[in-house]
């Protein structure tokens, strides 16, 4: 009889040895093996569990001048029942067609932070760490949309303003539903109400991007929706072995069963030919280095069978968990053409 080996380890043992099994092989076109792979995903983040509207409702809260922008805060119906906020900064001098960015907060206290907005003592370090996502979308001649992801700040967030996801994450999957799953369809909402009211929105030119539990959403809802032209996930992409399945992450990260169908890897072929910056850092702890070279390099093949090898990237930088804005917007503008 083996000696006692701890639980965590066993179970980490099983996911090492996993082959997904609907890792592409190239026995098909690479097409339809997107269209089995999304389908799949979309069951596996219990996406038709979610009630969505007919056509999502929204409300515009407020109209505001600021300071070379005008500020729109929007409230979005993604399902029946449940809205969110988001808040859309755009250029008082904007072109009649703009590209649009949309920011997904991490682990933070909410949204106020890709604003630029200190609420809570903790709240200087995310934005010193690049996380004012907005601010910086309109400094590269963007449109900018801050949306409240479910569990963080207005939607769901402790006294405190810590995020609080794990009775919200638990009780999804009594559900059969995902917390991945629930940010994913926000963010679709999220487009169809911009693109449909918003006339100056380059549909063309839609970039996704996020950090840390926000790369997370970034990457899934690049995989699901095709609307979605650029994905910059950061410091997220890395294979379960190495992350996800290896030490304490949130709840919120956690889809059933999704390891014996994919690691992140494979999820990265839904993505192409649309473009993908893979975004992390050399001392990532909880994301590390190796795990994520390892991934990209399964999304690098992927992208050479979708006849796009020049369309994923790879910006590292030399430091931990944050998001590296001056070495990534440069790939995105060239990208986006």
């Amino acid at each position: 009889m083996n000696k006692q080996v701890m639980p965590w380890k066993y179970n980490l043992s099983i996911i090492e040895n996993i082959k997904p099994a609907l890792r592409y092989d190239g026995s098909e076109g690479f097409a339809t093996w997107q269209s089995r792979a999304r389908a799949k995903l979309a069951e596996l983040l219990g996406m038709d569990k979610l009630k969505k509207p007919e056509v999502p409702a929204f409300e515009i809260e407020y109209e505001k001048e600021q300071e070379g922008f005008t500020e729109y805060r929007i409230r979005v119906e993604s399902e029946v029942g449940y809205s969110f906020p988001c808040v859309m900064l755009v250029p008082r001098n904007r072109a009649p067609k703009m590209p649009m960015v949309f920011c997904l907060q991490g682990h933070s206290t909410g949204m106020h932070v890709s604003l630029g907005r200190a609420r809570h003592s903790e709240d200087a370090m995310d934005i010193e760490g690049d996380r004012d996502f907005a601010i910086r979308a309109l400094r590269e001649g963007c449109v900018a949309v801050a949306i409240e992801q479910r569990n963080f700040g207005e939607c769901g967030a402790k006294e405190n303003g810590a995020p609080d996801c794990h009775v919200s994450s638990m009780s999804a999957i009594l559900c059969g539903r995902t917390t991945i799953g629930e940010r994913v369809c926000d963010v679709s909402a999220a487009i169809d109400v911009v693109t449909s009211h918003f006339d100056f929105v380059d549909e063309e030119r839609i970039i996704l991007l996020g950090n840390s539990g926000g790369g997370t959403a970034t990457f899934y809802a690049a995989a699901m929706d095709e609307r979605i032209s650029v994905a910059v996930p950061s410091c997220a992409v890395c294979t379960y072995k190495h992350s996800i399945a290896a030490m304490e992450h949130c709840v919120c990260n956690f889809v059933p069963h999704i390891a014996e169908y994919f690691d992140m890897g494979d999820i990265g072929g839904l993505i192409a030919p649309r473009a993908l910056v893979v975004v992390n850092g050399r001392l990532d702890p909880i994301f590390p280095d190796a795990g994520v070279r390892e991934t990209y390099a399964v999304i690098e093949e992927l992208y050479r069978a979708a006849d796009a090898p020049d369309r994923c990237r790879l910006v590292t930088g030399e430091g931990d968990h944050r998001f590296y804005a001056d070495p990534v917007w440069p790939q995105v503008h060239d990208l986006l053409g």
